[in-house]
């Protein structure tokens, strides 16, 4: 009888490895992510990898359910305020009211940005053109020199009447203009009448005879003119 108990206990041993090998499971990994790392959409818990390659779970969401798996997702991640996701169906006007809104806020930048550029431009013409105008006044009195002695016959010949010439065509080129006509109307804007005579033959008041030189640059008057007028008799 002691082989019949040998095979008794070699069955038995081979049912309880059976029963071992039956009962042993493979480990099962899922993956809880809420975003598919290989797709980047938004998917369920349960739609999770197993390692027997279960795929995402079939069947379509409605509207609100995906509104709130996008909140739910973005709900972990830091984004600005004004990104929400919670405006939802709204977000499509409110983007084209802020778009609206940046291109008034860039017209109205860009004409106070035209207006400014103008402004600089003429306040730097201003600006050049009262440097100008500070020399040549400063130079009046030298042509006021200049005159008399031309008057007097120093400036008659020889280097000083070349550079006194000179000095007078340079002048000229910044716009420089004599006001010493005689036989003209008198203008009150660009003549100062020291002396009224009467006159013959005339039937306005007419510049006979210039004391000083006036000059204006352009429409500017630097100094007016004093002149004898001859009024009508």
């Amino acid at each position: 009888m002691p082989h019949h108990g040998n095979e008794e206990e070699h069955t038995s041993t081979g049912h309880d490895r059976a029963g071992q090998q039956g009962d042993s499971h493979e480990p099962v990994i899922r993956d809880n992510r809420k975003v598919d790392p290989v797709t980047g959409q938004a998917r369920h818990p349960e739609e999770g990898t197993s390692s027997h390659g279960a795929g995402p779970a079939s069947g379509t969401d409605s509207d609100g359910d995906a509104l709130a798996q996008a909140e739910e997702i973005l709900n972990g991640v830091e984004v600005p305020a004004e990104e929400s996701v919670a405006q939802g169906a709204a977000g499509t006007g409110s983007a084209n009211a802020e778009a609206a809104e940046l291109r008034n806020d860039l017209l109205r930048l860009q004409a106070e940005y035209v207006n400014y550029r103008k402004r600089v431009e003429r306040d730097r013409a201003v600006a050049g053109e009262m440097a100008v105008i500070g020399v040549l006044n400063s130079l009046l009195p030298v042509l006021d020199d200049v005159d008399a002695a031309r008057q007097h016959g120093d400036l008659a010949d020889g280097p000083f009447a070349a550079i006194a010439a000179k000095l007078e065509n340079a002048l000229k080129t910044y716009g420089l203009v004599r006001i010493d006509e005689t036989g003209v109307e008198f203008d009150p804007t660009i003549h100062e009448a020291l002396i009224q005579q009467p006159g013959e033959d005339i039937e306005v008041d007419t510049v006979s005879q210039v004391l000083r030189s006036g000059y204006k640059s352009g429409e500017r008057v630097l100094r007016a003119a004093q002149v004898i007028v001859a009024v009508p008799a």
